[in-house]
């Protein structure tokens, strides 16, 4: 019984992940290449391995033969053929085990720092995380133990090439897993996630439990579990948002902590108008836009951000050239403002057709109302345009006012200065001249 060769196998299926039968096979294939190396490939050789003793059998054309005849350069033979199938074996494992867990978190080590991408230790093989997918501002270093998303598995040439990712918002996904176990059972289910990497991520959550905040379980005692994951990912912002049916609450809670005077739905365009105080306008918008468009990823919605202002004089200019028209009255406008046309804007981009189908209109009364609503669209802009023009010529002006002025002010502080200067000396030497201490108060005696 060959016992050395069964440890062997054993240690081996054991370190790679790799089935004992494969191991076998790539030995009994080993062994067959050396010997028709050894006695050429004329001969019909058949080689065998005992699964259970171990032993090893070779038959050249029926005839038992010693496998330990075979020579140095046979065996040489034997021993790349071995590595060579060993290693397509463990590549197949491999693949084979990071298929199946694609899509999941997975720790590793630092290994190399090339250029700007990092080599992570999985262990059994290395992980390769791009520039692209690192989270911005975030540095690592050799050795350094961090948490990766499992991006991509990709078989490439003769190894394969593990892609992980920190910035992907998956990545946001599975830390909730991991850290709110309502979310791992199934209670909490996440609706929608949008991620700016490094800087802020909005996830929308519902509880299937009315017993179950779905907000609060996510926050954790004291933001325990928030806390967690904010620092997983180095400082990043994440605002947990309250999933609804309804789009108009899932917009306005998307939007917090923005006040929310007004919305109105475009279904068509699939754009939502959102009219906010000139206060809450900046808080609505974000820094660089980042709330607003967060918050548009996340509800699927167009959204644009508008002051009262704004939102009364695109309803008035539309009612202005709606009023040209023959037949139209507050209630044809009211319809149209029921659709999400709110503007000549809206109007002329949604066309005739929702105006046939959801207004009942004839397709010659539509397009006269697209056509008066192009026409007066080009005439507001026109205004605008002037108005803005009219503006920035009055603020130049009032630029170069104010630097004339500013030049002038010296000039008239230096005249001052010097008539008070002489009339001081003029004071002082009267004062000398009746012989009284000009430093000193008067006696009153």
């Amino acid at each position: 019984m060959n016992q050395e060769l069964l440890r062997i196998v054993d240690s081996i299926a054991r370190d790679k992940n790799i089935e004992k039968e494969s191991i076998f096979n790539d030995i009994e294939m080993s062994l067959h290449s050396a010997a028709r190396k050894f006695y050429g490939e004329a001969e019909d050789v058949a080689c065998t391995i005992d699964r259970m003793s171990g032993d090893i059998q070779v038959n050249k054309n029926g005839t038992l033969i010693d496998y330990r005849e075979f020579g140095r350069i046979a065996a040489q033979t034997a021993k790349q053929v071995l590595i060579q199938k060993i290693r397509e074996d463990e590549r197949g494992s491999i693949l084979e085990e990071f298929a199946d867990r694609q899509g999941q978190i997975i720790t590793g080590a630092v290994a190399r720092v090339e250029g700007n991408a990092l080599s992570i230790n999985l262990g059994r093989c290395e992980g390769f995380l791009p520039k692209s997918e690192q989270i911005p501002g975030e540095t690592h270093h050799v050795g350094e133990r961090i948490r990766c998303l499992v991006l991509e598995v990709r078989d490439v040439g003769n190894h394969v090439k593990i892609v992980l990712s920190r910035s992907h918002p998956d990545f946001i996904r599975r830390l909730f897993e991991l850290e709110v176990p309502e979310v791992q059972e199934k209670i909490i289910e996440v609706k929608a996630l949008a991620r700016e990497a490094g800087y802020r991520t909005k996830i929308a959550v519902s509880s299937i439990d009315t017993k179950v905040d779905c907000v609060g379980a996510c926050v954790g005692v004291r933001g325990s579990r928030i806390k967690n994951i904010v620092d997983e990912l180095g400082g990043e912002k994440i605002d947990i948002v309250r999933w609804n049916e309804s789009s108009q609450v899932l917009i306005t809670n998307s939007l917090k902590p923005a006040e929310i005077v007004e919305i109105s739905l475009n279904f068509e365009l699939g754009r939502a108008t959102v009219v906010v105080n000139e206060t809450q306008l900046s808080l609505a918008i974000g820094k660089r836009g980042q709330n607003v468009r967060l918050a548009a990823r996340l509800t699927g919605w167009d959204i644009d951000i508008l002051t009262p202002g704004e939102y009364s004089k695109g309803l008035d200019d539309l009612e202005k050239a709606m009023r040209t028209i023959e037949g139209v009255d507050d209630k044809f406008i009211d319809r149209l403002v029921a659709l999400g046309i709110i503007d000549l804007r809206d109007l002329q981009e949604v066309g005739f057709e929702p105006l046939v189908k959801e207004l009942e209109l004839t397709e010659e009364f539509a397009k006269r109302v697209i056509d008066v609503g192009r026409e007066a669209g080009k005439r507001v802009e026109e205004e605008d345009k002037a108005r803005k023009i009219a503006d920035a010529e009055a603020a130049k002006q009032e630029d170069l006012a104010a630097d004339a002025a500013t030049t002038a002010e010296p000039a008239a502080s230096e005249a001052p200065s010097e008539n008070a200067e002489s009339t001081g000396d003029t004071g002082t030497g009267q004062a000398e001249a009746q012989g009284i201490d000009a430093s000193e108060p008067a006696s009153s005696n």
